[in-house]
């Protein structure tokens, strides 16, 4: 099997897309920008064997034990991929140092640790988010069928904002493209009872509410959220989680839907920066972060991502085994996981919001 490796390319553990191009930061004191508009060169990096990749990892001093179960763990999981998880304990600051480890006590089986660590993590968040999402859909379209007396009440354009946007030139409503999208996702549906819907009846052109909104993705679930009037539906749906203020809400709903397609298309998240920061609320109902912790906490990283997460659960999941199952993972993450890295704070288990 032989695969290729490209060295300059992995997901950089901080980076910022921006308009001149990629912005990398290699430690908070390092940067690098890859400007789109640099010459452009060919790419010329041949593949490489598994027995090669094993052999080139090991002239940039990592430790193998076994080569050979280290050959089996490559052809499964890719070079490549793995890369995003050996990127942070190597010398990536000059290409031409072979980006050495920069550690001489690093294995190839610690390297997998933390990698099986991230998989797992990802299924824990996976799980509690469906919660969240399927809870979430459930509340939107009681309040507004209930309030509004309507089946079909979302495509009362009354109930949204004139918010535009423009593309290729044009302006239009960011509540039509909203209806166009929902009108595509529930077509693309394979479920029955949308299939019974459209074989029974011939109006409205989408089923109601309750069909309509089980089969949209959850991020077109978050835009029509955040599309809506402030009115007091939509309070009440963010006041049945416990938050009194809306922009959380819509804030959180964003967030967990961008943290969903990560852990759905398998994507690093153990140290990522993530493009939404999350607005951490000092008011609400329930038991959270203290006003120096939120202050003091990173919004674009994981922990201010698993509090929320947390936060949310214990409402539409009491009694989840959320934290518990979070607690065992961390314990089995390997010599090179760092809570750190994540944006944990030594006392976080002492938080009242991780608090049992």
């Amino acid at each position: 099997m032989y695969l290729c490796t490209q060295h300059d390319l992995p997901r950089f553990p901080y980076e910022q897309r921006t308009r001149g191009g990629l912005r990398v930061f290699i430690n908070p004191n390092q940067m690098i920008t890859y400007n789109n508009h640099t010459e452009k060169i060919p790419y010329e990096k041949a593949p490489i064997s598994i027995k090669e990749q094993v052999q080139r990892l090991k002239s940039k001093g990592l430790i193998f034990d076994d080569e050979a179960l280290a050959e089996e763990y490559l052809s499964n999981i890719s070079y490549y991929r793995l890369r995003a998880y050996t990127y942070p304990f190597q010398d990536n600051t000059n290409p031409e140092n072979n980006h050495q480890f920069v550690r001489n006590d690093i294995h190839f089986n610690d390297i997998i640790n933390l990698y099986c660590f991230d998989r797992r993590l990802r299924i824990l968040i996976f799980n509690a988010l469906e919660k969240i999402e399927v809870a979430l859909r459930a509340k939107i379209t009681q309040n507004y069928s209930e309030a509004t007396n309507d089946s079909h009440w979302f495509q009362e354009e009354s109930l949204f904002k004139n918010d535009t946007y423009t593309k290729d030139g044009k302006t239009d409503y960011k509540y039509n493209a909203l209806m166009e999208d929902i009108e595509e996702e529930v077509g693309r549906s394979d479920e029955e009872f949308i299939k019974h819907y459209f074989n029974r009846y011939s109006d409205p052109n989408v089923p109601p509410s309750w069909m309509t909104l089980e089969v949209v993705s959850f991020g077109t679930l978050s835009r029509l959220y955040h599309l809506l009037n402030k009115d007091e539906q939509k309070k009440a749906v963010a006041k049945e989680l416990g938050l009194n203020k809306i922009d959380i809400l819509e804030n959180w709903m964003h967030a967990f839907s961008n943290l969903r397609n990560c852990c759905a298309h398998h994507s690093r998240i153990w140290n990522r920066r993530f493009i939404v920061n999350m607005v951490l609320p000092t008011n609400a109902d329930y038991p959270f972060l203290d006003r120096n912790t939120i202050a003091t906490t990173k919004r674009n990283k994981l922990f201010a991502y698993l509090c929320c997460i947390k936060y949310v659960i214990d409402v539409v999941s009491p009694h989840n085994d959320f934290y518990s199952n979070l607690q065992k993972l961390i314990s089995k993450g390997g010599p090179l996981l760092s809570l750190k890295d994540m944006g944990f704070p030594d006392n976080w288990k002492y938080l009242s919001i991780w608090k049992e």
